[in-house]
């Protein structure tokens, strides 16, 4: 199995590539798995020159085709004026368009302050889900403040586990001794209504019918 990392820290050290390493050693504690990390800001010429001449230079496309192949994606931006940073949007507008159907993809963002907390719900998960991407429930976002913070660190094993468990082999089932398929179809868990969850299925569900909801809100 296969995880790629993609980071677009701009800096080096960065606050970026922390949180991308954390998740990725994160996911490793659950799956056995080698990772590939791309390292954005060492593309940013490259991805300059794909953009004017259409031809993405080696080093570029040999990132494209890792992302293309990856089982699993780990995806971290810092914000830039309340958003992904125009490096990382202009790496992902090179992917071809069905290169990220139903991959499992986690994400990551880092800034200054907390109030930047919702920018994986507003720009980076409409992002992935527009190139159909199988976006996990849990993303992470990690101001400055949150760095050695038990919160933090509770949402990065969250968050690995789940990749873990949407990029894990699984077996057909029925099919005995049969070769197992690496899909996420497979192993996404589901609600009884067939919706994606975190939730583990081995916990197994509790459905109340709706009838029996009803019935306790009457008045006696």
């Amino acid at each position: 199995m296969n995880i790629v990392v993609v980071s677009a820290g701009l800096s080096s050290p960065s606050s970026t590539r922390l949180l991308a390493d954390r998740l990725a050693a994160a996911t490793l504690q659950h799956a056995d798995a080698e990772t590939e990390v791309i390292e954005l800001r060492e593309l940013a010429t490259e991805i300059a020159q794909h953009f004017v001449t259409g031809f993405p230079p080696a080093r570029l496309a040999a990132a494209l085709d890792a992302v293309a192949a990856a089982d699993g994606l780990i995806a971290v931006t810092p914000v830039f004026a309340a958003s992904y940073s125009g490096l990382f949007k202009s790496f992902f507008d090179l992917i071809d368009k069905d290169a990220l159907t139903g991959k499992p993809v986690l994400l990551g963002a880092t800034g200054g302050t907390a109030r930047h907390s919702l920018v994986t719900e507003h720009a980076l998960r409409p992002l992935f889900a527009y190139l159909r991407a199988l976006v996990l429930p849990t993303a992470v976002y990690a101001a400055s403040e949150d760095w050695g913070e038990e919160g933090l660190a509770q949402r990065i094993a969250r968050a690995g586990a789940e990749l873990a468990r949407f990029t894990a082999p699984a077996a057909v089932p029925g099919a005995g001794s049969a070769p197992d398929v690496d899909t996420a179809a497979a192993i996404a868990p589901r609600s009884p209504t067939g919706a994606i969850t975190s939730v583990d299925p081995a916990h197994g569900f509790v459905t109340v019918p709706f009838e029996q909801r009803l019935a306790a809100l009457r008045v006696p």
